[in-house]
């Protein structure tokens, strides 16, 4: 193999690390100005090392890479960096970097950078992965909280006036004398899902911080009515996504490279946005596919300001009998909320994170976890293998793929009882987006920014309380949930034993319905953080020779 090294004539250093297939590691480099005609690359001279016979070849991520020649990538960077005006439809139109906004990327279509994936079904060969069509996702751009200019003082100002309007709305939506003609809980659900809605709109209008928040909160069916549980499910798929234009200046500043020498190809409508980033997707210069997703820029200053006024508001809830606050935590759902927050912006954590999933589940063939590029990672970007797959709750799809649906069931179950049970390392947001099936029927974790740890003694004492529910043991299942901290030992719990007992005796009886199964999988799993009280009832549906 050979390994092409550029080093400029004027400079007595030599640059190691700079190839086409690899990372551009000297991130001090010059910057290369892509104007620059062909000539001026003839002020670097190019020398070829072969690596030896015994040397194994480098690779990359786990796989040998695919060299390019140097003609060929000045060629396209002399091409790839003029912006030109093309005929588009009978009309002229601009078009960057070979991208028109007809909807190409670098002159392709966007769909040739879905793999197109096939499996034998019933003797044919069928496609089961749908060529996945990019939706135009609304912009940041007319938020306040994108511009660069947004002061603390009127964010605190934005944040305050939405918390009075929000403890005005619920008091009168409580409040029975209020409605006219009467109070009726049908009207005062009407009333409710005029506020859900408003309340989702405001979370948006207030930006990444909220968004999370509300994300969040929509499993949290404790805390809020059911109308505000559902109006905030849909912030998972319904964010605004950054300007391309500010994703290529992030990345760019991130890698310190021009675009065009990080990515063959590189597509400027996210396929995904959340509330913190989005996904693009992208190709190497080895031809890989992958997903690069990218940090909304300011967060780490929108978390500062907005979270020391979280902090007041939960401390005021806590102190409110109208609120719950004796009976509800609401000081400590915040500070949960501040850790998950700080630590999902540091994607370096996040891609560590996912690397030692995929490690836990090495041996299962079952389930994947997309490979990290670390070498174009950083605390804003993370490049990741591009797996694309079939949401875990879109059963039509499922359907038309002929996948088992009982076997999908099994395998979510098993995988979670292996974090819980096993690993004690369990991914904490899954999700719909964060869990879909592959073409072979594996499950597919994304996004490990939010994760779960359990120590070696709850770990255990976990154990024991399924083995306990397992032999009916009402006991035994007491005694597991003291030890948790789950339960108060009182004077007499003959009472709380014979409610377990019960409990255990009624579901043990039960026949699994694995439509059943299914659902929860589909809709409770997928969409609730992980609970004890679910994986127990999980649990009780498998087989007895487990």
């Amino acid at each position: 193999m050979a390994a092409f090294l550029a080093s400029s004539v004027h400079s007595p250093m030599t640059v190691q690390d700079l190839s086409f297939c690899r990372a551009f590691a000297p991130r001090n480099f010059p910057p290369i100005e892509t104007s620059r005609d062909a000539g001026e690359f003839s002020g670097f001279k190019i020398e070829a090392r072969s690596s030896g016979s015994g040397s194994p070849p480098a690779k990359i991520n786990g796989r040998a890479p695919q060299m390019v020649p140097v003609e060929e990538a000045t060629s396209r960077i002399r091409k790839n960096s003029s912006s030109i005006y093309d005929t588009v439809n009978g009309s002229a139109k601009k078009v960057i970097n070979g991208s028109a906004v007809n909807g190409r990327v670098n002159g392709s279509s966007l769909r040739a950078l879905v793999p197109q994936k096939t499996r034998q079904i019933n003797g044919e060969s069928k496609r089961i992965l749908p060529e996945l069509d990019v939706k135009v996702l609304p912009s940041d751009e007319g938020f306040s909280w994108s511009n660069e200019n947004y002061s603390k003082f009127q964010r605190n100002f934005d944040v305050w006036s939405f918390v009075l309007a929000l403890r005005s709305r619920t008091y009168l939506d409580n409040a029975k004398w209020t409605y006219i003609g009467g109070f009726s809980e049908e009207k005062q659900k009407i009333r409710r899902r005029g506020t859900a809605s408003w309340l989702r709109e405001c979370i948006l209008q207030l930006g990444p911080t909220f968004i999370k928040l509300g994300q969040l909160s929509s499993t949290r069916t404790d805390l809020f009515p059911k109308e505000f549980v559902e109006e905030l499910a849909k912030l998972q798929d319904r964010v605004p996504a950054i300007s391309s234009q500010k994703a290529r200046v992030l990345i760019e500043k991130e890698l310190g490279l021009p675009i065009n020498m990080i990515f063959k190809e590189f597509e400027d409508q996210p396929i995904a946005a959340a509330s913190l980033g989005q996904v693009h997707r992208a190709v190497l210069q080895n031809g890989e596919r992958v997903a690069v997703k990218v940090q909304r820029p300011g967060l780490k200053r929108l978390f500062d300001i907005d979270l020391e006024n979280l902090k007041l508001i939960a401390e005021f809830f806590q102190n409110s009998e109208t609120l719950g606050g004796p009976t509800r935590d609401w000081v400590g759902v915040y500070e949960e909320c501040r850790t998950i927050l700080y630590q999902e912006i540091n994607y370096i954590k996040e891609g560590r994170n996912a690397d030692r999933f995929r490690r836990d589940f090495r041996n299962i063939k079952w389930v994947r976890v997309p490979e990290i590029y670390w070498d174009y990672a950083t605390e804003k970007i993370l490049t990741l293998e591009y797996v694309p797959g079939i949401k875990i709750n879109n059963l039509d799809l499922l359907d038309a793929g002929n996948y088992d649906r009982s076997q999908i069931a099994r395998r979510a179950i098993e995988s979670y009882l292996i974090q819980i049970l096993k690993t004690g390392f369990f991914h904490a947001d899954p999700h719909p987006g964060n869990l879909a099936i592959d073409v072979d029927g594996s499950l597919i974790y994304y996004d490990f920014g939010m994760m779960g740890e359990i120590k070696s003694f709850t770990k255990d004492r976990l154990l024991q309380m399924f083995y306990a529910v397992y032999e009916k043991d009402a006991k035994k299942v007491i005694q597991s949930l003291v030890d948790l901290g789950a339960l108060q030992p009182t004077g007499d719990m003959s009472s709380v034993r014979r409610s377990i007992q019960y409990f255990l005796d009624r579901i043990l009886n039960q026949k699994p319905d694995q439509e059943a199964t299914l659902s929860a999988i589909g809709e409770e799993l997928a969409i609730h953080s992980i609970q004890i009280s679910l994986l127990l009832k999980l649990l009780l549906l498998m087989p007895r020779n487990c």
